[in-house]
């Protein structure tokens, strides 16, 4: 592996890290906060199946975001993942900073329409 794709990885992973560490410090530090358990183990779960490999993960306005942008602030024309969290569902979403691609409310972070998006987001490039 080249220096380059290491340096990629690293920063995927650290990514990965300080969301998880987020997440988990506002479930403990706030019970009202409950409904973002799901996201916490959707994450956990996600860096099990070695996802923090393909993705850079990220919180915009306490929503998660999955992108495959090596720096840290996503530019316009970057496509990403967003998950709204809500008490009974979710609203998942592909889009880049000037269009939205396709939109779900789902009940579960298992759906396989969810998977379909982190599956077409990975056939992008990194970048």
């Amino acid at each position: 592996m080249d220096e380059t794709t290491e340096e990629i990885l690293k920063g995927f992973d650290e990514s990965w890290s300080l969301v998880e560490a987020d997440y988990e410090s506002r479930i403990n530090n706030n019970p009202q906060l409950n409904f973002l358990i799901p996201v916490y183990s959707f994450i956990r779960k996600l860096k099990q199946a070695g996802e923090n490999k393909h993705f850079r993960l990220g919180t915009s306005m306490g929503e998660l975001v999955i992108s495959r942008s090596v720096a840290f602030r996503l530019r316009q024309d970057q496509k990403f993942i967003k998950i709204e969290a809500f008490d009974n569902s979710f609203i998942v979403s592909l889009r880049d900073g000037k269009k939205l691609y396709r939109e779900y409310t789902i009940k579960d972070l298992d759906d396989e329409r969810l998977t379909g998006l982190i599956q077409t987001l990975k056939s992008t490039l990194v970048d």
